[in-house]
């Protein structure tokens, strides 16, 4: 069989619509190459390997009948381990929550199945999404496909690895602080993080209630247009979900960009940024002028509040969210236990990792009566000047480029400080804080390790990234996942 791996979600489903491949047969092919690879790279944390063979096979009888089918036909795809998928183990990568399956299925992932889409498995995590580095998993340490000494990024490191290495197509993350697009950066592909409130988060397991947003992973900017074309718009069980039309997004690949407004500020060019890393942004900016697109320098004066900001806001809501896992209606019990105290005490000491238990400190001192007004009131009114920040940014530009990272994926064996692992996240906090949408794609190499800009947009204006993002890969030229 031809390296069906190497092409993408528009030309697979091709193959599959006109009965060139059947979909049991690539079912059996990707599973086969996860057999070979996840050994190497630990993308998976479960495999859905009968439900997916069955859903294949009712695919394939729907093609032999001539019935409709879905915009993702056949397509494999891996999800983030904290989206609920009914019957399947659903755990945040996190021991406290030990062999629970999901009862039924978030949002996100239903609308994965009803397009036809084969979910083949579930993606490893930093726990409860907290972490840049898929280190922090109770599982195992994802490799990064194009150097498997290195970090693939976090949190939604597993699903960004299984399609950097082509194990499957497509892939769903969530991004609470930069959890899509810093692992698409590291990993050499295209991430993108929507506005918050553009997909449902009904059964995605919460971190930050008010900044997780699920998004999608693909090798170019068109898979990514094809996904989010699926999991986007209003639900009536989430009513953060925000009911705004829905624009065709893969109407808007391929267009010219002339005119386009590009802003670039200068608080995302710091020091002690790689200056290799910065070049490659550099050059970003100059193809977009070959693009005949617009560069203006703007300011965001707010943004160095970023990190301090988010590090208070964001374990105060995981403080509250994670309140649940208290051992009594599921998931890990813990042992030595003579009283209901002992039970709460010893289920979640026992059940959270180090980086879990941290933020719910963090997060319950600055809700303290003592501290509400010193720290948690007080970075809400921060945030609302960093959000001003890109609003009036807006007011003259389109989008905004930045780079997703200041560095290339670091070594698993790093001895990173706390201190530098939140920094990972310096450029993509903003957005998050600020609810807009944002994308990373890849921009180019240094040593041999993939760089990531990234596009920053109006709140509900993801059609433009996606504009913008397949002009510059066009004049970027072709871009090569390593060989496995």
């Amino acid at each position: 069989m031809e390296k069906l791996h190497k092409l993408n979600s528009f030309q697979i489903r091709e193959k599959i619509l006109n009965k060139e491949i059947k979909c049991i047969d690539l079912v059996n092919y990707t599973f086969e190459r996860i057999e070979k690879i996840d050994k190497i790279i630990d993308s998976f944390v479960y495999l859905r390997k009968e439900s997916a063979l069955e859903e294949a096979r009712i695919i394939d009888e729907k093609i032999v009948k001539g019935e409709k089918l879905g915009k993702l036909a056949g397509i494999p795809v891996i999800i983030k381990d904290n989206m609920v998928s009914k019957g399947d183990i659903t755990t945040s990568c996190s021991k406290v929550l030990k062999g629970y399956r999901g009862i039924y299925d978030s949002t996100a992932v239903k609308r994965l199945k009803d397009a036809d889409a084969i979910i083949v498995g579930i993606g490893n995590m930093d726990e409860f999404a907290m972490g840049s580095s898929t280190k922090a998993s109770c599982y195992k340490m994802t490799k990064n496909p194009w150097d498997i000494e290195r970090v693939p990024g976090g949190s939604s490191g597993g699903s960004a690895a299984a399609v950097a290495a082509e194990e499957v197509f497509l892939g769903l993350g969530s991004d609470t602080g930069g959890s899509i697009r810093q692992p698409a950066a590291f990993c050499g592909i295209v991430g993108l993080k929507p506005t918050y409130g553009r997909v449902s988060r009904y059964g995605l397991m919460a971190y930050g209630s008010s900044f997780d947003q699920i998004g999608p992973f693909g090798k170019n900017v068109a898979d990514v247009a094809l996904l989010l074309n699926v999991i986007a718009g209003a639900d009536e069980y989430d009513a953060t979900a925000e009911n705004v039309p829905v624009p065709d997004y893969e109407s808007y690949l391929g267009k010219d960009i002339k005119g386009l407004k590009i802003g670039v500020p200068k608080e995302y060019f710091v020091e002690g940024m790689n200056a290799d890393v910065e070049k490659v942004i550099r050059d970003a900016i100059e193809k977009f002028r070959e693009l005949r697109a617009e560069i203006i320098d703007i300011s965001l004066p707010h943004t160095k509040y970023a990190i301090p900001t988010y590090y208070v806001l964001a374990p105060a809501e995981a403080s509250s969210n994670l309140a649940r896992y208290d051992g009594v209606r599921y998931g890990y019990k813990g042992e030595n236990v003579e009283n209901i105290l002992d039970l709460y005490v010893n289920s979640r000491s026992e059940g959270f990792g180090d980086e879990v238990k941290r933020r719910i400190m963090i997060g319950t001192y600055v809700l303290s009566a003592g501290f509400y007004d010193a720290y948690f009131k007080k970075a809400q009114k921060v945030r609302h000047l960093i959000k001003n920040d890109f609003d009036n940014a807006f007011k003259d530009v389109d989008i905004i480029l930045t780079p997703v990272t200041p560095n290339v994926a670091f070594k698993l064996s790093d001895p990173k400080t706390l201190i530098d692992l939140y920094l990972e996240d310096i450029f993509t906090l903003s957005a998050n804080l600020a609810g807009i949408p944002g994308l990373s794609l890849p921009a180019g190499l240094v040593n041999n390790l993939p760089v990531g800009v990234q596009l920053l947009g109006k709140p509900f204006e993801e059609e433009i990234l996606i504009k913008a993002g397949s002009a510059f890969e066009e004049i970027r030229g072709s871009w090569k996942l390593p060989e496995y």
